[in-house]
């Protein structure tokens, strides 16, 4: 049996190590156009989205890990005691090369992707048994999506930080482009990752711009700046709604999709990590990973997901659209408000029905009417918002 895994991101290495672990008669080979698995990425967790197979699973690629963690709103500020963990790119292409160093190719750009084989840039064909998809999210008509877009930055400062656990968010800035925070880990006593984040509209990122409020946020900090280490980006979808099975419809049947290509990420919080990681699972216990029963099951899978987790993408229109973008701040406010208890089954997407009715009752922070009209999900997406 050979797999052909198309894109070295977080979710097909992933399985790639979990096959690696569970299943070493199956043949395997990740092929990524750029120069290194998992480009350039912090892929971050808390500890109860994980049941106790997966935390031990990921336990290898971890780099980084904190007890608790904070959030600052213009009305209040909390700290959160669970934990927190990260997995860098850093980390994920060391642990691939020290297990599956030979099936790794990278600068293997792919033009073409096809049930039983790949096309390279170069043009040479790759066969293989299965094939599977996973180079990120893909624009389609059937979602309905908003985005969270971010920059960040690893700052090395002149003198110690002092911080002792990562921000989540911190909203105590000016709003602009939807809702607007600044999520920041602290790597070591003089170095940080700071994440300029928003919830917005669209995806573009105005790079230079956003270097600018990163520098203004640590100034404001008291942050002292010596030199910037390395930047990261990304643009990650916000499920609203759309239809899922059309979504798969589009495209090869017998192609498998992973990660955000197959919209496997929390609706919400954008987090992939969690998702990756039950992929995996899955995955390595299937019975049969030829190409077309590959697929299926894949699809299956993320087909699932994506019907049980309406309540969110409920909340996420609600956010977009029945608040206005320099106003949105105030949702996120009132739920960090609610029980820790509660704020971590929303992490780990296991809220209970009284959780569900927790968070909608009460005085809305948004107009009623306005959340009235975004009760029904579209099947397509919208075209305005």
């Amino acid at each position: 049996m050979d797999i052909l895994f198309v894109g070295a991101g977080l979710a097909n290495c992933l399985i790639a190590a979990r096959l690696f672990e569970r299943r070493p008669q199956v043949r395997f080979t990740l092929l990524e156009a750029g120069e290194s698995v998992g480009g350039n990425h912090t892929w971050s967790f808390h500890a109860s989205d994980l049941d106790a197979a997966g935390s031990a699973f990921i336990a290898p690629f971890r780099a980084l890990g904190w007890i608790g963690h904070e959030v600052h709103f213009p009305a209040f500020s909390r700290s959160l005691s669970g934990h927190y963990g990260a997995v860098t790119s850093e980390q994920l292409a060391t642990v691939l090369a020290e297990r599956v160093c030979a099936r790794i190719r990278t600068q293997a750009e792919v033009v073409e992707v096809a049930p039983f084989h790949v096309t390279l840039a170069d043009g040479t064909r790759i066969a293989a048994d299965a094939v599977v998809d996973g180079r990120g999210a893909a624009p389609s008509p059937h979602l309905d999506l908003g985005y969270q877009k971010f920059l960040g930055q690893e700052v090395r400062l002149t003198r110690p930080h002092g911080l002792k656990r990562p921000i989540l968010m911190d909203a105590r800035v000016p709003q602009v482009d939807g809702y607007r925070f600044v999520y920041v880990l602290p790597l070591d006593a003089e170095t940080l990752l700071v994440e300029d984040t928003y919830y917005a509209d669209g995806p573009e990122l105005p790079r230079a711009a956003v270097r600018a409020r990163i520098g203004a946020y640590l100034e404001a900090q008291g942050f002292a700046l010596d030199y910037v280490v390395r930047e990261e980006a990304g643009v990650l979808p916000i499920a609203l709604g759309g239809d899922i099975r059309a979504y798969f419809a589009d495209g090869h049947p017998h192609v498998a999709r992973s990660g955000l290509r197959a919209a496997l990420f929390h609706p919400t919080t954008g987090y992939a990590l969690p998702d990756a990681v039950a992929l995996a699972e899955h995955v390595s216990t299937l019975p049969d990973l030829s190409g077309p029963a590959l697929a299926a099951a894949m699809r299956r899978h993320a087909i699932a997901a994506w019907e049980r987790r309406g309540f969110f993408r409920l909340l996420n229109r609600m956010l977009f659209r029945a608040a206005d973008p320099e106003r949105r701040y105030i949702i996120l406010q009132r739920f960090y408000g609610l029980s820790e208890d509660l704020v971590a089954r929303f992490y780990a997407d296991r809220l209970s029905f009284a959780d569900k009715a927790r968070i909608l009752t009460g005085r809305p922070p948004v107009s009623i009417l306005r959340a009235a009209r975004c009760l029904p999900e579209t099947k397509r997406a919208a075209t305005t918002a």
